[in-house]
């Protein structure tokens, strides 16, 4: 069975090239034009995904997220012109698994689509991932860096691997601690701090000069699995 993706777009052109891209690629593809009739064809048929236009007329992305997470599973890509940070965080806050900036390359939504489907049980995970310098496997919970096995307590593993799905990503606190620890635990932000400095000592050839495990000041983290030097 073909996964079922529903694009959000006021602009119907842009909708239909999203829409022939997915369809291309063995995705079962419909589209809404308004965010109200995307949340009336959630409730009616749930897709496996829903990748949506931010700016939208009276709902826009941010609100759609809003209204459908809390009763739903089904992951939310959202698509905007604004490259800030603070844009990215205000989607990831009010519930979004990823936001990719426009205009985009094709590759760049297909990989999206493919790893939020894999988080969300709509495509098969794979139990081995490598990702940088890094090697992850989920059926054993274990990581290696340049080959070299890297002993980590489970919920080291937890951080470090939802860091890994979200590569070159802002990762706010709350959405960290809400993943790892679960959503009573999302203003303990001392639980990152010793969390990730625990990581870093492990990953980091300089804990104190971190490459991969990357600080954005008064938002959150960012894994750099290049490890390349802004």
């Amino acid at each position: 069975m073909r996964p079922s993706v529903l694009i959000v777009d006021k602009d119907s052109n842009e909708a239909e090239g999203i829409a022939q891209l997915l369809t291309r690629h063995g995705y079962d593809v419909r589209t809404a034009s308004t965010s109200a009739s995307a949340l009336s064809r959630i409730e009616e048929n749930r897709p496996a995904l829903v990748v949506a236009e931010l700016d939208m007329p009276e709902i826009d992305g941010l609100d759609l997220c809003r209204r459908l997470t809390p009763a739903s599973t089904t992951p939310v890509i959202l698509m905007s012109n604004d490259d800030s940070v603070h844009a990215e965080v205000a989607a990831l806050e009010a519930g979004a698994d990823d936001y990719i900036k426009k205009p985009f390359r094709p590759e760049s939504l297909l990989a999206r689509v493919k790893l939020a489907l894999r988080r969300s049980g709509g495509l098969a995970e794979a139990s081995v991932v490598g990702v940088g310098p890094f090697h992850i496997d989920f059926n054993d919970r274990r990581v290696r860096i340049h080959g070299q096995a890297v002993r980590l307590t489970p919920k080291e593993f937890d951080l470090f691997t939802f860091m890994a799905r979200h590569p070159n990503r802002v990762l706010p606190h709350k959405t960290l601690l809400g993943a790892v620890w679960g959503g009573a635990s999302e203003e303990q932000s001392e639980y990152l701090r010793v969390f990730m400095g625990q990581l870093r000592k492990k990953l980091e050839t300089d804990p104190s000069n971190p490459r991969y495990l990357v600080t954005e000041p008064w938002v959150g983290y960012r894994f750099n699995p290049s490890g390349a030097q802004a």
